[in-house]
């Protein structure tokens, strides 16, 4: 018997230059075609774009997964074509097409589901153009009025979008008649606890000392790089080292902007001084294991619309402190300590409390991979799922009452 409904997913972000958008829909597409095997998947895909970083071969012996070729690139102006001519009507079943990006395809018949992140770009104006600023407002506005419901990763996007966009909370529900559709990520199953043997060739590899406090990310305005590197200056740091891992080249340009402004001219030029490593290229692999061997993971962002660096982090056991601020605590619950990012000084503090207190790191490692059992992929996908069928039964009735 085949199946009712046909599940169209954007497939198109698995690639290398859509990192987290990429990660999202590989995992997502994955644990939905293994939660539902009754059901029917359908992934587009675009061969032209580079993938180092994903198994497509993994998922294609999915049974209930077909792969659709799109010869258009995300962003680019023939996706508004080719994605609506690819996606078809199924044979006249009722179906769902969700995009994993705010920038969509916009003319597909379809009830469209869109995954929304965050609205970083409306929150910190500064941080982009102008121009940029527009583009983004003008394109979230656009996925939303084109999009029949919408997902986030959490109740601080959820509520970015309703009081700043002024998104309909209806269009934010699991079901017509059940609560917001906030669907928490997951972590990749790869990040667990480490072997001692494992943690020190990840300290041999990249020459780091034996204790040190990991922070992983950019250097963008919201994650709040500067008021970390502040705090580590007067923090009592005993002899570890702040470990910075991520595309983080600026930090040390002394042409870059953000670096003029925002870090010392010695840290810039001398971070060996205040006992800083900055790890710029480094492969994934690699991060379960710089994670299990940290002190302490640091996230001080101002905002976050999930926060997957921090859930990597717990899942390896490391003990973790993070901002209160926008998504973190929902990630974090109670396993974690909390500051306020636009307090450097309780940062520092909280930095010394956790390399000089033991227990207390031996307690939040325990926690933190206790909460980290919150989270998964199946869940993700089954709520996803749940989303997916609201939309096939509104389909179903609104042909009903056509006819």
């Amino acid at each position: 018997m085949r199946p009712a409904a046909s599940f169209v997913i954007d497939g198109r972000y698995i690639n290398d230059h859509f990192p987290g958008i990429g990660r999202y829909t590989f995992n997502l597409i994955g644990a939905l075609a293994r939660v539902a095997q009754d059901e029917k998947f359908i992934l587009l895909y675009n061969p032209a774009q580079k993938n180092t970083r994903y198994d497509l071969a993994a998922l294609a012996r999915n049974s209930n997964l077909e792969f659709k070729r799109v010869d258009a690139a995300p962003r680019s102006w023939r996706e508004q074509f080719a994605i609506p001519r690819a996606v078809g009507d199924h044979e006249g079943r009722p179906y769902i097409f969700h995009s994993p990006y705010y920038l969509k395809p916009y003319f597909v018949r379809a009830r469209n589901v869109v995954t929304i992140f965050d609205l970083i770009p409306i929150l910190f104006p500064h941080a982009v153009s102008l121009a940029a600023r527009l583009f983004f407002r003008v394109a979230i506005q656009l996925a939303v009025q084109t999009s029949a419901r919408i997902i986030v990763p959490s109740i601080s996007t959820q509520n970015d979008l309703v009081t700043i966009l002024r998104v309909p909370r209806e269009k934010l529900a699991l079901s017509e008649a059940e609560g917001i559709a906030v669907i928490p990520l997951a972590a990749d199953a790869r990040f667990a606890p480490q072997s001692r043997k494992e943690i020190a060739r990840a300290r041999e590899k990249y020459s780091l000392p034996a204790r040190y406090v990991l922070y992983v990310g950019s250097n963008k305005l919201h994650k709040n790089l500067a008021t970390l590197i502040a705090a580590w200056r007067v923090a009592d740091r005993a002899d570890a080292a702040l470990v910075i891992a991520g595309g983080l080249s600026q930090i040390a340009n002394s042409e870059s902007r953000i670096a003029k402004d925002k870090f010392p001219f010695a840290i810039r030029n001398q971070p060996s001084a205040f006992n800083i490593h900055f790890l710029r290229d480094f492969p994934d692999a690699d991060l379960p294991a710089l994670y299990s061997g940290a002190e302490i993971f640091v996230m001080p962002s101002l905002s976050e619309g999930f926060g997957l660096p921090l859930l990597e982090a717990m899942q390896c056991g490391a003990p973790c402190i993070a901002s209160n601020a926008s998504s973190l605590p929902e990630v974090g619950g109670d396993a974690i300590l909390y500051f306020n990012p636009r307090d450097g000084n309780a940062l520092a503090q909280l930095l010394a409390r956790g390399l000089n207190d033991a227990a207390l790191r031996a307690e939040l490692r325990s926690k933190s991979v206790a909460r980290a059992k919150n989270f998964s992929w199946e869940r993700a996908a089954r709520e996803t799922l749940q989303v997916y069928k609201s939309q096939v039964a509104g389909r179903k009735a609104q042909s009903a009452r056509r006819m």
